[in-house]
């Protein structure tokens, strides 16, 4: 489960006491900020190509993708504000990887 496997990079872990628009609360290792992330799992359009649907309401600081080798965690703050200076509605996180400032990339802990 996706959860569990970003779970690794935190500490101080808390999990919604009930449904909410994120999924995990912590403080990634190494930092000493407590953040609650949105870590829904990327729906497969292709064997290339996935997308993930998320609001720009959400209580989350921060928004999750997996890969293969790493994390990559958006702002939450940040991300809205681009997407409404822009008025955007589809977005390619490698264009937002590029112009989004505080963008973490995480690498996965080889197992």
């Amino acid at each position: 489960m996706i959860v569990k496997r970003f779970a690794k990079n935190l500490t101080n872990i808390e999990y919604p006491k009930q449904k909410a628009s994120w999924n995990i609360a912590g403080i990634i290792k190494g930092q000493n900020a407590f953040y609650k992330f949105d870590v829904r799992g990327l729906i497969k359009e292709s064997q290339n190509r996935g997308y993930k649907k998320g609001s720009l309401n959400s209580k989350a600081d921060k928004m999750v993708f997996e890969f293969n080798d790493q994390w990559i965690i958006l702002d939450m703050d940040e991300l809205t504000n681009y997407v409404q200076k822009h008025n955007l509605k589809d977005l390619e996180l490698s264009d937002l990887v590029d112009r989004l400032e505080w963008t973490i990339k995480l690498p996965k802990a080889v197992e």
